[in-house]
């Protein structure tokens, strides 16, 4: 999706408003410590590409967007009373593994050897 600045400031407007509905209004206990990393708006703001994550495996990741998927309609209800918008867009729930990924990456570098380290200076 191109971004632009309006779609930008958009995309973060719902992010806030998904992040407060999660945390008051939905009681689901596969959505617990999930947490919306992002928000991509279309051009045309009839989509919204919301990315999430939460700490866990696969099995976990695969209960957060079932969750996500039957929350839906409570939050587009919620996300409507946060954000004024003409119509609300369609939500798209996808994981965002940059969290893991970083945390396996922390994880093979504290095992190089300090002299290996001390060589790349």
């Amino acid at each position: 999706m191109k971004s632009t600045p309006r779609t930008r400031k958009l995309g973060e407007n719902v992010r806030e408003a998904l992040a407060d509905v999660l945390l008051t209004e939905v009681q689901d206990p596969r959505l617990e410590l999930a947490t919306i990393t992002s928000v991509q708006v279309s051009a045309d703001l009839h989509v919204a590409d919301v990315y999430v994550t939460a700490h866990g495996d696969q099995e976990r990741y695969d209960a957060l967007l079932e969750g996500l998927r039957s929350a839906d309609k409570r939050l587009r209800a919620g996300l409507a009373r946060r954000v004024q918008m003409r119509f609300i867009p369609e939500l798209r729930y996808h994981l965002d593994t940059s969290v893991d990924e970083g945390m396996r990456i922390y994880e093979a570098l504290k095992d190089v050897p300090p002299g290996l380290a001390d060589d790349q200076e």
